[in-house]
């Protein structure tokens, strides 16, 4: 795409967020997103076929953010329990700077029918994997012990969603303040030794 149409599309997109985010997917109108980008229905349609075609194009935005934060800042940490403890505050930091976005992905995005329910499960399946392939390269190198690593990265993929989704609803707890309490419980859940977590809690 050229820069202008990247432009125009990305526009559009960071208006439905904002749209989407204030009256929910159900109330909220193609003209309403239109008028919040400041484009035309044309350049809408041009882009998105329908008002669920750019609903999900937002969640996958928000996914694809995730991954690309999660990728830059897990790939220069050494070991598999430095990565884990990464990957948690990356997922915090992102969820606290894009709030609007993580309400789209995680609480609009239930209970709209089929497509959307595939879409939740496929982005949970998408970082349970992450979780897990990290909390594996941790038992391969002794941070922590042999365990379930699939039951484990699914209820650290749960704990995370609820903290998230308090906070998209009434604004606490906020995540960064949520960090270190969660921290050492998800540590704690998967055996790292009570010195490895104060030295987490340092850093």
């Amino acid at each position: 795409m050229s820069d202008t149409v990247q432009e125009t599309r990305g526009r559009i997109l960071e208006a439905a967020a904002q749209v989407f985010a204030a009256k929910g997917y159900h109330d909220t109108k193609v003209d309403d997103i239109v008028s919040k980008s400041k484009t035309s229905k044309g350049a809408f349609y041009f882009y998105f076929p329908s008002k669920q075609d750019i609903f999900m194009a937002l969640v996958d935005a928000f996914a694809d953010l995730l991954e690309n934060q999660l990728k830059t800042r897990l790939d220069a940490q050494a070991s598999g329990i430095a990565r884990m403890d990464a990957a948690l505050r990356v997922c915090l930091d992102t969820f606290g700077q894009y709030r609007a976005l993580a309400k789209i992905a995680l609480v609009q995005a239930t209970g709209l029918g089929e497509a959307f329910e595939e879409k939740r499960r496929a982005i949970n399946e998408r970082f349970s994997r992450v979780i897990r392939d990290n909390l594996d390269r941790a038992v391969a190198d002794g941070s922590i012990p042999a365990l379930n690593t699939e039951v484990a990265a699914r209820a650290w993929i749960g704990a995370l969603n609820e903290i998230v989704l308090s906070w998209v609803y009434t604004a606490t707890p906020d995540p960064a303040e949520s960090l270190p309490a969660l921290r050492r419980l998800l540590l704690q859940s998967v055996g790292v030794s009570e010195i490895r977590i104060r030295e987490f809690e340092t850093q």
